[in-house]
């Protein structure tokens, strides 16, 4: 039995149980997700799933069924990522505490569920991100969050050194834990504040930088180019693209970043497909060879 069908059918019996009538128990079970997030001792359910009022009338009772029947001690649902500082807005459905920690490649991420956001289908860009910096190069991120991508390149590569630049606060306090807990903290400092501001002091330091910001790093464009070296550098650049069109989205960036910096020249741009962001939309990475002039 797979886990699905025995949370299915831990469920249907439930809701025999309480005498829901056979309609209302298939309504009911069309709202049971197919998929969802496990690690550490936590069950992460898509946003979409238990959301009617007779989940939350029968409460605690649905929550404990679902940690039970999927060998977890707490669930949360997924919600959406909000606000200029991309907060989470994950509930907690049993369980008091929301710390977690996510094992990935070899790396641990610790963070408040609730307070910071983490996208598991970046994996494969996390991991990239480790491999494609080479040995002795200073890297910018600027939007590090709690160590999406700071941690593989500095865990698995020789990075001279990484400067990590966040405002979020929950986010911060996250990535300091991380820095330590992964014993990589020698190598990287955690900028803290507004990188339209932090960002003068690391002016012509970085070989690469990391602008990994949805749905467009567009506006930080001058502060990436003002941070690379003059001879240039790489530049990794997350955007949203329609499916059908990404040399739309290399296009505009290779536009706007010419027009920004006289002194330095697009040299090449590869594409990346992270993965399918929503309908007819794709979440793209940027590596963009930037060359002085």
């Amino acid at each position: 039995m797979t886990p699905y069908e025995r949370l299915v059918l831990s469920i249907n019996d439930y809701l025999i149980s309480e005498k829901y009538c056979s309609n209302d128990i298939e309504r009911l079970k069309k709202e049971i997700p197919k998929r969802w997030e496990k690690f550490d001792d936590v069950v992460l359910l898509p946003s979409s799933s238990f959301i009617d009022k007779e989940w939350i009338v029968n409460g605690n009772d649905i929550w404990g069924i679902i940690a039970e029947s999927l060998g977890v001690k707490r669930v949360g649902r997924s919600g959406e990522i909000i606000g200029e500082k991309r907060e989470s807005t994950v509930e907690m459905l049993i369980g008091e505490k929301d710390w977690v920690v996510r094992k990935e490649n070899g790396i641990k991420y610790g963070y408040h569920l609730t307070e910071c956001m983490f996208s598991s289908g970046n994996i494969n860009e996390r991991r990239r991100m480790g491999e494609v910096v080479s040995e002795g190069e200073v890297v910018v991120d600027l939007f590090c969050g709690i160590g999406y991508y700071t941690l593989p390149i500095l865990v698995n590569s020789e990075v001279k050194h990484v400067y990590s630049c966040e405002w979020n606060d929950n986010a911060i306090k996250a990535l300091k834990f991380n820095l330590k807990n992964n014993n990589v903290e020698k190598k990287c400092s955690v900028i803290e504040g507004d990188n339209r501001v932090t960002t003068r002091e690391l002016r012509d330091v970085a070989d690469r930088v990391v602008l990994g910001l949805l749905p467009t790093a567009e506006k930080s464009y001058h502060i990436a180019l003002n941070c690379l070296k003059e001879n240039g550098g790489i530049l990794h650049i997350h955007g949203l693209s329609s499916s059908d069109n990404h040399q739309e989205l290399v296009i505009q960036s290779k536009k706007i970043l010419e027009k920004i910096n006289k002194n330095y020249e697009v040299k090449n741009i590869d594409i990346n497909k992270i993965k399918s962001y929503a309908p007819h939309w794709d979440h793209l990475v940027l590596d963009v060879e930037i060359i002085g002039i």
